[in-house]
């Protein structure tokens, strides 16, 4: 299994690597350039923003590559159209990454409502839910409880937005929401194979990872180039859907519990920015408004450099 996983990590960071110049190229032909055109950005030059395509691509290269390998060597270990139905799972999330690609690709070229790229956001996490990825069990007072069906459905596609947006809204500084997803990966990573997780989630994990290792290099302060909202979008989804599949079927409290604590930073910030734009702005409309309100903007008022802030 750790030759695979090896295989999985070199081949994504290899490629993500290799492909950012090429991505970096692409930003500038479409115009997808973050300008600095207020004091909400913290660079103070144009910087391409589609460095997500190529973290995209080795996360999919990656995989791909372990699901011919290891389907030719044992197809038992993948369980792709065994009673998991994993086949259909991934089928599921590849159209959602799709769907959401497609949507924040055209965000970061020509900027869209937030309610559209709510809405993409949405139908990604609903082509999840039709495919069998669910919530089955929830930890509450340390007892595990089966959901209904209605609820189960209804909680995953909730957790799939807010993940995606809280990495998306964290993605504020140099390095920061990939460095931070780099983090709950290998955590994610370490606790699926710790608890006997299936291969495809431990693949899955891997492959994320590796990607981002290879972004990194371009996107540390003074960043190169941004993950944009296609990559920031693309890290939230798929981190809370490889979750989802690392934990199901595997009954143990901490398989459950222990994703929501890896990705707590991310949500607690974005919850508290949510409550804060509400009582800032006095209305639900007020959420969708940016502000200076996040961990690293007030780490940085009080005086940290963005090295430090993201540290």
């Amino acid at each position: 299994m750790w030759g695979d996983i090896a295989i999985a990590f070199l081949l994504a960071f290899i490629t993500a690597f290799m492909m950012t110049p090429y991505s970096i190229k692409l930003a500038k032909k479409v115009g997808a350039v973050d300008v600095p055109k207020d004091n909400r950005r913290m660079h103070h030059k144009p910087i391409p923003k589609l460095g997500g395509v190529a973290v995209i691509a080795g996360f999919v290269v990656s995989f791909i590559y372990l699901v011919i390998t290891l389907s030719i060597e044992d197809s038992s270990r993948l369980n792709l159209f065994g009673t998991e139905q994993y086949g259909r799972k991934i089928l599921g999330f590849f159209v959602g990454v799709l769907i959401l690609g497609i949507t924040c690709f055209i965000d970061d070229v020509k900027t869209i409502k937030p309610l559209a790229k709510l809405s993409g956001q949405l139908l990604a996490a609903i082509a999840v839910v039709i495919s069998g990825i669910r919530i089955i069990e929830v930890v509450p007072l340390f007892e595990s409880a089966v959901l209904n069906e209605v609820i189960s459905v209804i909680l995953t596609i909730v957790w799939i937005v807010i993940v995606t947006n809280a990495i998306n809204l964290i993605d504020g500084l140099d390095g920061l929401s990939s460095g931070i997803s780099v983090i709950s990966a290998v955590s994610l990573l370490i606790i699926f194979v710790l608890n006997g997780s299936s291969m495809v989630s431990i693949v899955l994990i891997t492959a994320l990872a590796g990607a981002l290792v290879g972004f990194l290099p371009y996107n540390f302060s003074p960043a190169k180039t941004f993950l944009g909202d296609t990559g920031s979008n693309f890290l939230g989804f798929s981190l809370s859907i490889i979750s989802i599949l690392g934990s199901a079927k595997t009954y143990t409290a901490a398989v459950i519990v222990l994703p929501l604590i890896v990705l707590g930073l991310p949500i607690f910030d974005t919850f508290m920015a949510i409550v804060r734009r509400i009582i800032k702005g006095k209305s639900i409309k007020a959420v969708f408004k940016a502000d200076k309100g996040h961990l690293h903007h007030r780490l940085l008022a009080k005086g940290y450099s963005q090295k430090q802030a993201v540290y």
